[in-house]
């Protein structure tokens, strides 16, 4: 069996309830948030930023797309660059924009240093939980027509990887709501233009991860812009949580933190290591870093 032609076979038997899917999702999504919108405008004056910092981060998302739609090839060493890159901003954001807000306001709640960097620490481990328990929920299933190992394979190791950087996704909006709702306006923006300076590289990955296995280049900007779809709603959802108690704030701050550090270690720097290109995304990831620690720092 010629395995690019099984690939693009393959492909085109996913595409339609793949998209079907994450259309439907999307059109849930903008529905909630503006029927929400409407009804809490007036009510919470942290709405309006937490709606506009998701919207930015699920529009730098499809953003990123864009490259793939224009370009019929894209590099393997470039892919790989820019997925380190977005692992960097990842990586500074869960330390300056997420862990030390996280212990300033356990401090606040807890009788000693100790007791807030072991609540700190205990959130971390919680959210670790959560991203593993949801990467477990989502399962796979090669069809049972296909007998090529390699196409088998090359789907699954695709289809898991746009997965976990879609519920990745979800951490970094409850981020975003987090912050908007705790911490103070600069740091909050800081840490939205962060995940979002780092959603245009995740767009473009997920775009050509589907573009690599044989999908067509419009259903891959497609695909690649509905997994940011996601980062509003969970915005939605941590600004929710939080204004139960403030008391929630170390915990939320600290759980995403912990998702995304998983993601980060578990996902994110593997991929861009696996094609031997390692200077390149180590690098990016470098440049990444400090990109993000320039952008936080600067306005704290």
């Amino acid at each position: 069996m010629n395995t690019p032609r099984a690939l693009l076979a393959l492909a085109r038997h996913w595409s339609w309830p793949r998209a079907l899917g994450f259309a439907l999702c999307g059109g849930a999504s903008l529905l909630l948030l503006y029927a929400l919108a409407a009804q809490l405008a007036l009510r919470n004056v942290h709405l309006a930023p937490v709606l506009i910092g998701g919207g930015m981060a699920a529009a730098a998302t499809a953003l990123g797309t864009v490259p793939v739609l224009l370009s019929h090839t894209f590099s393997q060493r470039g892919y790989d660059a820019f997925l380190g890159f977005g692992a960097g901003v990842m990586l500074a954001a869960t330390a300056f924009s997420l862990v030390l807000p996280a212990l300033g306001a356990a401090r606040l709640h807890a009788a000693t240093p100790l007791a807030a960097s072991l609540l700190v620490a205990l959130a971390m481990a919680a959210g670790v939980v959560l991203i593993i328990a949801l990467n477990l929920a989502v399962r796979v299933r090669v069809p049972a027509g296909v007998t090529d190992s390699i196409v088998a394979s090359s789907l699954k190791r695709v289809w898991i990887f746009v997965f976990a950087i879609t519920l990745h996704n979800v951490p970094e909006g409850l981020a975003i709501g987090v912050g908007y709702a705790g911490i103070d306006l600069d740091k909050a923006n800081a840490l939205a233009a962060g995940i979002a300076i780092q959603d245009v590289p995740e767009g473009l990955v997920v775009a050509l991860a589907l573009r690599s296995v044989g999908y067509g280049r419009r259903l891959s900007v497609a695909m690649g812009a509905a997994s940011g779809l996601v980062e509003p709603v969970a915005a939605l959802a941590g600004l929710a949580v939080i204004g139960l108690s403030s008391a929630l704030l170390p915990w939320g701050l600290a759980a995403a933190a912990g998702a995304m550090l998983f993601v980060i270690v578990h996902d994110a720097i593997p991929e861009a290591q696996r094609s031997g290109n390692g200077g390149v995304s180590s690098t990016a990831l470098v440049c990444g870093f400090l990109l993000m620690m320039v952008l936080d720092t600067a306005l704290s």
